[in-house]
């Protein structure tokens, strides 16, 4: 027998003493659910976070396909090579599909798959896989620049506590597995095309206790140094990305609120770069009390050439403005400048180009990086920026460095999939940065910061309220760790 003929039937000697394995298992579930049904149950609850409603779903080792029903897709399609867990999965969800195959095969029934996903999941399975980057690299043709892959998998630390309990009768039987670190399967997505954009640790309690094991799985898995400890290590992953082909550049709208701003106004038209296919500037004003707005008319009157709009808003804060100017704005990209010009309009087109390269979905200014001007930014304030940058770090999962740089970068198709998701955090945010933030971070978007050199003021006061926004910094904070961090 020639080495690969012997490789091949090796891997399907694994198949097969595997599918064997998991129809007994489904025969099994049908007489007695076990302990594992609390461990199931958490992980449902972290996946309907993750996923909202409406979707295009695909996930392999579906098994009897409770988790995916439970994502209440627009399109749910469950693949498992277990015979009897598809012919239960279907009876028990008949409005989704299901399909016996092997994972490691998946690109071949692309026909009756019938189309790209938005998510495509991956529950434990990859432990259990014959050979992960195979299988990872035959989902690329399912993917589009927006899907995002998500995988869990148990935990190293936990190969001989599960063992255990296996011998006791506490958990399912399984046959030997693949015991991946966070690197391994980060390594392994990365030769499939994928790259990571975040990755935690759930369930650190995997018994049906009541009280504690609520206390165990929301809060302390979270922290230092129980996250350790968990059972799950979930990870969120994106194709590698794809720059914006020459000749389909979007047009790039720049949306400025403005309120007691009249002396910049000249300034931002003058300075402000094409990029893109054109550059759309968008004035918001809000309630000035100089000649903000007469400003504003009187430059676009001089500029009949360009792309240029002005709205007075009726609510009130830069958030509110913030959103009248997307809703009006007409281009595929979407940026937000301050009008005190702190930020140099001259620094967008590296913002841009983050977003046209495809290496960030989420594009954020940083003002921490380069020395600052002497008067940019008062002492108190850079340390309230320090320490909200370290807890949002934490909250959302990726690094951030500056929250409150009012120069943010994304496509109108990510705004808008923010937009319709916004009910599940509330109308919470005068400022504007974190409901972007906090909608980004939920649809695990790749966040990037650019470096820029903060000026100081040419004209006009700050509108931030040191002490009072502060505070409000402070609650919302805690309202996050609620919504994003403590589900």
């Amino acid at each position: 027998m020639t080495e690969a003929l012997a490789a091949a039937a090796a891997e399907e000697s694994y198949r097969q003493e595997r599918v064997a394995h998991w129809d007994g298992v489904a025969r099994d579930t049908d007489r007695r659910q076990g302990l594992g049904g609390a461990y199931h149950r958490r992980l449902r609850r972290v996946y309907r976070f993750l996923v909202p409603p409406g979707q295009k779903v695909l996930e392999l080792g579906c098994g009897r396909g409770d988790l995916l029903a439970s994502l209440e897709p627009a399109l749910g399609v469950g693949v498992d090579f277990s015979g009897e867990m598809v012919r239960r999965a279907a009876a028990r969800h008949p409005g989704l599909r299901f399909l016996e195959a092997d994972a490691h095969d998946i690109d071949q029934d692309i026909g009756q798959l019938g189309e790209a996903f938005d998510v495509i999941i991956l529950s434990d399975l990859l432990n259990d896989a014959w050979d992960v980057q195979r299988l990872l690299r035959a989902l690329v043709p399912l993917t589009t620049p927006r899907t995002r892959l998500i995988l869990n998998s148990y935990s190293r630390l936990w190969e001989l506590p599960l063992a255990a309990a296996q011998k006791l009768g506490l958990a399912r039987p399984v046959l030997y597995q693949n015991w991946l670190t966070v690197h391994d399967l980060s390594n392994l997505l990365r030769l499939a095309g994928f790259q990571t954009v975040r990755h935690w640790e759930e369930v650190l309690l995997p018994l049906p206790i009541p009280l504690l094991a609520p206390f165990c799985n929301r809060v302390l898995v979270k922290l230092w140094p129980f996250r350790h400890l968990a059972l799950s290590n979930f990870l969120v992953a994106r194709p590698a990305p794809v720059p914006i082909p020459a000749g389909e550049e979007p047009v790039v709208s720049v949306i400025v609120a403005a309120r007691n701003e009249e002396g910049n106004i000249p300034n931002i038209l003058a300075r402000l770069p094409e990029m893109g296919a054109g550059t759309e500037l968008i004035f918001v004003e809000g309630h000035s009390r100089d000649g903000t707005w007469e400003a504003i008319q009187r430059e676009i009157a001089a500029r009949p050439g360009r792309r240029l709009k002005a709205f007075q808003q009726k609510g009130k804060g830069k958030g509110d403005a913030v959103r009248l100017g997307f809703a009006e704005a007409s281009g595929g990209v979407l940026m937000i400048l301050d009008a005190d010009l702190t930020v140099p309009p001259e620094d967008l087109p590296r913002f841009y180009e983050v977003l046209r390269s495809g290496e960030g979905e989420f594009v954020n200014g940083v003002r921490l990086v380069y020395p600052m001007e002497k008067e940019a930014m008062r002492f108190a304030n850079l340390l309230g920026n320090k320490f909200f940058s370290l807890a949002f770090s934490w909250l959302l999962g990726q690094p951030i460095k500056d929250t409150l740089c009012g120069t943010k970068v994304l496509s109108r198709a990510d705004y808008e999939r923010v937009a319709a998701n916004r009910s599940y955090f509330g109308d919470f945010d005068p400022f504007g940065d974190f409901d972007l933030l906090f909608g980004a971070a939920k649809l695990n978007l790749e966040l990037v910061e650019v470096p820029i050199r903060y000026r100081e003021r040419t004209y006009g006061e700050t509108n931030i309220q040191r002490w009072s926004h502060g505070w409000l910094l402070l609650k919302m904070c805690a309202f996050a760790a609620g919504r994003i961090k403590f589900i």
